[in-house]
């Protein structure tokens, strides 16, 4: 069966980020794993399941996935899975995977084998394609340099945050997604006059945001070579 392992955030996840994909793969007969720094359970970010944000039907499917599924609720420790053990690992992202995800060694660890290893595919969302800019491939250079990625843009980060880069609950966000991603070498483009934009460069797979996490998640499937159904 083929297997894929989830890298959430416990600082706040996106949820249709996660759910979505999560959700599409399993339908598909795609074995699941959820991962944290810690172990402990993610969290999600509230402002992703906020019917008035994200529309009723989403909000309340996100809060049903998360609330009752397994994986979520009794993830492992990042430190004590390993890439081979998995066909792809997948990064739903939200402003949340700032301050953790994108920081932890071990997740660094997990993409790098992902994308350079002879077996493995990495799907990276949104806010979780800042882990471009801090990953570095084995000798030592940026993995994302002169590769073509999309992920969160500066243009909708300010209409986010403030003019001191705080964010609506008063947390400081720590950089751009798409500043630290340019400067580490890639070729990025978030497609903005496109409904959806989703990369593929290599085994590394990039979705701009919630709403191109779907898109994501079929393209996954094709790299992994999972049939779909024909109404996906």
């Amino acid at each position: 069966m083929t297997s894929t392992l989830f890298v959430v955030s416990e600082h706040g996840y996106w949820g249709e980020e996660c759910i979505e994909p999560l959700t599409t793969l399993e339908e598909h007969d795609v074995d699941v794993t959820v991962a944290t720094p810690t172990g402990e359970p993610p969290v999600v970010d509230e402002r992703s399941v906020d019917p008035d944000n994200v529309g009723e039907e989403t909000a309340d499917h996100v809060r049903e996935v998360h609330e009752t599924h397994p994986g979520l609720n009794d993830p492992q420790r990042l430190a004590a899975v390993t890439a081979d053990d998995y066909d792809a690992i997948v990064f739903p992202g939200g402003h949340g995977t700032e301050w953790d995800v994108n920081q932890d060694t071990h997740a660094r660890r997990l993409l790098r084998n992902a994308v350079t290893g002879p077996d493995g595919t990495a799907l990276v969302v949104c806010h979780a394609v800042g882990i471009l800019a801090f990953t570095r491939d084995d000798d030592g250079g940026f993995l994302v340099e002169g590769r073509a990625v999309t992920g969160f843009p500066n243009e909708w980060e300010a209409g986010i945050v403030d003019d001191d880069d705080l964010m609506p609950d008063g947390r400081k966000l720590p950089y751009w997604v798409e500043d630290e991603v340019r400067a580490a070498g890639a070729d990025w483009d978030a497609e903005l006059d496109a409904d959806t934009s989703v990369t593929v460069d290599g085994d590394l797979v990039t979705a701009r945001g919630p709403g191109s996490s779907a898109r994501g998640a079929r393209t996954l499937l094709a790299e992994l070579g999972v049939e779909t159904r024909a109404d996906d």
